[in-house]
């Protein structure tokens, strides 16, 4: 698979996916919790989970770590070599979000660490389209992500998801679940199929 370079995640990461991991190493051994989107995700109660640009697996590790079914995708094959490295049970795959067919179906699909911003400009709503074809009925599609000027805003996501048959659940402005408004810089968007 040869990447698509107009991706904002492969044109700007400047780190391997040991050195990015390592933050996160850091911050878990400080005490902090690292696991907020884990936490998220677990609230569901779902059995199985699409770890969508899962980079270095830190979500996808923790959910299976819990005992979740995961299958984490990205297109980086630096981050993933960490994600098979700390977690080799756990199926990892190197596919492009929009064209990927995972020939299985996930109650949740999550897309943490602002995927939706690094994202190829104009794939977004082919990415979406493809993950939400991944959903078991009635799954979730759930999306943190900054909001950033000249990039994705949420009411064109919105309109994104809908466009794939998702419709709004509930939307947050951090993964601890504190109240959104559209002021903030940040959302956790939580859609159905």
């Amino acid at each position: 698979m040869t990447p698509d370079r107009s991706n904002h995640w492969l044109q700007n990461r400047s780190a391997s996916g040991d050195v990015y991991d390592s933050t996160y190493d850091c911050r878990a051994a400080a005490g902090e919790n690292v696991h907020g989107e884990a936490d998220f995700v677990e609230r569901f109660a779902p059995a199985s989970v699409l770890d969508a640009g899962c980079g270095t697996g830190r979500v996808g590790r923790e959910l299976a770590r819990r005992g979740l079914d995961v299958v984490g995708v990205d297109l980086d094959s630096s981050m993933l070599a960490t994600a098979r490295r700390k977690a080799p049970l756990v199926d990892w795959r190197l596919a492009d979000l929009a064209t990927v067919d995972l020939a299985g179906s996930f109650d949740v699909a999550v897309m943490a660490g602002n995927v939706m911003i690094f994202l190829a400009p104009g794939s977004e709503q082919a990415v979406v389209a493809n993950v939400a074809r991944h959903l078991n009925p009635g799954g979730l599609l759930i999306a943190g992500f900054q909001i950033i000027p000249d990039r994705l805003t949420i009411e064109r996501y919105d309109e994104i998801a809908s466009l794939a048959g998702l419709a709004l659940a509930e939307r947050w402005s951090t993964w601890d679940r504190d109240t959104w408004d559209a002021g903030h810089d940040y959302a956790v968007s939580v859609h159905r199929s």
